[in-house]
């Protein structure tokens, strides 16, 4: 007797799993890629934003960049079409790579030009170009959905309108007064003892050809520069980056002038911006986006 009821339990767990799955597959047929998976690490985030990138449509705008870029985030900007594509711990050259190898470009690419001492990640961009992303294996992509159904029903995502007054009241808080002097000190100690000159000589090259190719295809490319606390502006790391980056890409035309004011910016470790900066930085850059994208 106990065999049998072992066997049709077995039996009937075969059978719920296989009614899950099948479910599941009609989830994906029905929902396809409309539904997000919220990424539990910094690279399972990294790899949903570039499988989005490679398999939707190509938007107006693209940002490239590291860590930097990475806090402006896309619901802070009012631009519909705009994918920020920066790596957190990553290179801008590896997003422009990946950018410049798809068969369609976007209108307008903006690199930033911070941090171009880190070697761009050769496994991302291979794994990128012009291969639409790495497939997910069939039998996963159902669980995957499945998901996704859950979450988005769990957390619904934000209206623009929720988010708009969202990001609003923010603005209007003061900066904020949190002491971030042990992490600036820090990060100064760091920025002072790192000679970037090789590798950003050599990544400056790559964005250089790569800005020229871009171009080629009827796309527009511009650089800009986030800003650091004021200690490390002076570091020997930003001042030699800027150095290089400016020397090479010397003409105005060719960099993105971003207007705010300093006194209203604050950086939660001295490097990068915190949540109502980086507010303030993206709609800086919303509104030069709307007359580019007008004049183009």
């Amino acid at each position: 007797m106990e065999r049998i009821s072992a066997s049709r339990w077995l039996a009937r767990c075969a059978l719920s799993a296989a009614l899950l799955l099948f479910a599941c597959g009609l989830a994906t047929a029905w929902f396809g890629n409309s539904l997000q998976v919220p990424a539990t690490t910094t690279r399972d985030g990294t790899l949903i934003t570039l499988n989005r990138y490679a398999k939707e449509s190509i938007p107006d705008v693209v940002l490239v960049g590291s860590s930097l870029t990475f806090r402006l985030k896309e619901e802070y900007f009012a631009t519909p079409r705009l994918r920020n594509l920066a790596l957190a711990g990553g290179s801008p050259v590896t997003g422009l790579e990946i950018v410049a190898n798809q068969p369609r470009l976007p209108r307008l690419v903006l690199i930033e030009a911070n941090v171009l001492s880190r070697t761009p990640d050769a496994a991302l961009i291979e794994r990128y170009s012009r291969s639409g992303g790495v497939a997910e294996p069939l039998f996963f992509r159902p669980v995957r959905t499945a998901v996704a159904a859950y979450e988005n029903w769990l957390h619904a995502p934000l209206s623009h309108a929720q988010v708009a007054s969202a990001l609003d009241q923010l603005l209007k808080q003061p900066p904020s007064n949190f002491d971030n002097r042990v992490y600036a000190e820090r990060a100064l100690q760091q920025f002072d003892d790192q000679d970037p000159t090789a590798a950003t000589l050599a990544n400056a090259d790559r964005v250089e050809q790569l800005i020229a190719s871009i171009e080629a295809r009827g796309s527009r490319a511009l650089l800009f520069e986030l800003p650091y606390s004021e200690p490390l502006e002076g570091s020997r790391s930003a001042a030699i980056t800027r150095e290089i980056v400016h020397a090479r890409f010397s003409a105005p035309d060719r960099w993105l002038p971003i207007a705010y004011a300093r006194r209203d910016l604050r950086w939660a470790d001295g490097v990068h911006l915190d949540e109502r900066s980086a507010v303030i930085v993206s709609q800086s850059i919303d509104r030069v986006l709307s007359s580019l994208l007008g004049s183009q």
